[in-house]
């Protein structure tokens, strides 16, 4: 007779997750140092680079939606599965609740960056 398989969402999340991460490890610090260093230091960027109106076209472009969506939705991914499993590591053991809020948040943003970029418009 063969043992019946349980179903679970953990491999949804775990693809999340990695998405993040290597996401966030491959352009994390080349975000950082652009919107934080490079262009308001005026280092290797000329100052108007991120202007509001190349940043609204950036936005109102297919492609710049896609890469900002991506962006905030599997960096929110990653940090929610990241603070998940590390809830243990400091003496708080997981539940329901933990899960509800850690992946209800990321889905929340998630859903609320989809909504401001189709508000903003193409």
């Amino acid at each position: 007779m063969k043992p019946t398989l349980k179903r679970s969402n953990a491999p949804i999340f775990w693809a999340l997750f990695g998405a993040g991460g290597m996401l966030s490890a491959l352009l994390g610090p080349m975000l950082v140092f652009i919107t934080g260093l490079a262009v308001p230091l005026g280092w290797l960027l000329p100052p108007d680079t991120m202007s509001y109106p190349r940043m609204l076209a950036f936005a109102q472009n297919f492609i710049g939606k896609g890469f900002i969506f991506a962006i905030i939705a599997l960096f929110l991914w990653h940090a929610a599965h990241r603070i998940f499993h590390s809830l243990h590591d400091i003496g708080i053991h997981a539940g329901t609740a933990a899960k509800l809020l850690c992946y209800g948040s990321a889905m929340v943003g998630t859903l609320l960056a989809a909504y401001a970029l189709l508000v903003i418009g193409f």
